[in-house]
């Protein structure tokens, strides 16, 4: 038994570990949640990691990568030994960069020793998310192109898949854990998509002159970027309602969320205020900013008031472009 607890410890503290080397942002934001949530939520974060490293190998070809989710995906929803997936995944990505995401894949038995320990409501919640990610974004892998995606549809249709599941998630979570959400939310749950779409909006633009740089564009190529900042402006409204609607003695919960909306209102509003940016560089938001807003979700997340006045103020140059539709 104690081997037991040992094992577990030590894969908890891998988890936390490599959280905090693939994705700063959530190496933030996911300790704020209870515990209980922290972890589901973090293993999940991981293994929808692993799917976006696929996707984001550019030496492979859309076959490969869509060969390597289906590999993933039989690992687990326990259809597959887990070693039919590493073994063949670490040699396709031989030449990547990033060492941090390949030893993430490495440790994929330790990511799916975790989950296997969270509640049976919790690991059916998560691999629902990761089976819709691993097969919605399965069917963009040929679409990686420079002109964008075909329209409006397919856009919020791959937000979807990429983020807007992961509200779904995060919901299904939330009020498995907190009777008083679950009966808030009854009959809003498509905030919790807008939730993750705002997010996912928020982070193309963002990339948009990286992803420039390399021949891709994720953005419709009938919309302009007015467009698109006027549509991420709208999801953020709805996403405001969703965090609204997390009782305030939910603090974690709460937090959560509104940092993570925080940061995409930042990031919108510097977009909407500014000049047209080059350079990934020139949108990113500075440590220091980061940092003031997260000592701000201390003092309002126990506040409706002041969660709406921060929105009124910072979202206004994005209130100006969507009064101009």
């Amino acid at each position: 038994m104690n081997l037991l607890i040992e094992n577990s410890q030590t894969d908890l503290a891998y988890q936390k570990a490599i959280l905090s080397s693939v994705s700063r942002t959530f190496a933030l934001t996911i300790p704020l949640l209870p515990p209980i949530i922290e972890k589901v939520v973090g293993n999940t974060y991981l293994l929808c990691r692993i799917v976006d490293t696929i996707e984001d190998a550019a030496e492979l070809t859309p076959e490969a990568k869509k060969n390597l989710s289906a590999l993933f995906l039989d690992v687990v929803l326990e259809r597959a030994p887990v070693e039919s997936f590493v073994e063949p995944c670490l040699d396709a990505l031989k030449n990547y960069s990033n060492h941090d995401e390949l030893d993430l894949i490495d440790h994929t038995p330790t990511v799916l020793r975790i989950l296997h320990t969270c509640s049976s409501h919790d690991q059916g919640a998560v691999s629902r998310c990761v089976s819709i990610m691993s097969e919605g974004m399965s069917r963009f892998h040929g679409r990686q192109t420079e002109a964008g995606l075909k329209d409006l549809s397919e856009f919020e249709d791959y937000c979807y898949v990429v983020a807007g599941v992961v509200g779904e998630l995060l919901t299904s979570i939330f009020r498995h854990y907190s009777p008083q959400f679950s009966k808030n939310i009854q009959g809003h749950e498509n905030l919790a998509i807008a939730f993750g779409q705002a997010l996912q909006m928020t982070n193309i633009l963002k990339d948009s002159p990286e992803d420039r740089a390399r021949g891709v564009s994720w953005k419709p190529a009938n919309l302009s970027q007015l467009d698109l900042l006027q549509i991420a402006y709208q999801k953020l409204s709805d996403s405001l309602t969703y965090i609204l609607l997390i009782p305030k003695e939910e603090v974690g919960m709460r937090r959560f969320c509104l940092l993570a909306f925080g940061l995409a209102v930042l990031t919108l509003d510097k977009l909407a205020a500014g000049d047209h940016f080059e350079r990934q560089e020139d949108i990113k938001l500075s440590r220091n900013t980061v940092w003031l807003f997260y000592g701000f979700t201390k003092i309002a997340a126990g506040s409706n008031g002041l969660i709406k006045s921060f929105f009124y103020l910072w979202g206004s140059p994005l209130r100006k472009l969507k009064a101009k539709q």
